[in-house]
């Protein structure tokens, strides 16, 4: 019994060659579907970044030395607004277009201490609240 195939190339030649093709599978097929999980999220993202976006920041409390940090959005660009506060409350509104996520409204309190509680609120369903009291404390609504 001859160990030649019927094309004459002995079979061990036959299954040697294989293992090239076996391996570029393995190694690509993965690669393919990387490629096609980050074009589908780049393409959400993409639709996100022309939604607007209504943010309503909202502080209520007995303070009456108040720090209020929070981002604002002009024509793409972030920046950071602070205002310092005397009575409460207070409500302030930004509006951006586009994906956004870890955003960060603090309210902090000044030496004469009292109660303060924030509240974030975006049109897209995200709510964030938190509270602080005394002296220096610091009442942060994060990820938004």
């Amino acid at each position: 019994m001859s160990d030649r195939s019927p094309g004459g190339a002995p079979e061990a030649m036959r299954r040697r060659r294989r293992w090239p093709w076996v391996l570029l599978v393995v190694v690509l097929a993965p690669a393919g579907g990387g490629a096609v999980a980050v074009e589908v999220v780049a393409g959400a993202l993409s639709r996100e970044g022309t939604k607007p976006l209504r943010i309503t920041y909202e502080v209520t409390g007995t303070a009456k030395d108040v720090t209020v940090t929070y981002p604002t959005w002009h024509d793409g660009d972030l920046s950071t607004a602070r205002l310092t506060l005397r009575t409460l409350p207070w409500a302030g509104e930004t509006r951006t277009r586009g994906f956004m996520s870890g955003g960060s409204f603090a309210v902090t309190l000044g030496a004469s201490g009292g109660e303060v509680a924030c509240a974030v609120t975006a049109d897209n369903g995200t709510v964030r609240t938190a509270t602080a009291s005394g002296a220096f404390a610091t009442a942060t609504c994060g990820g938004f």
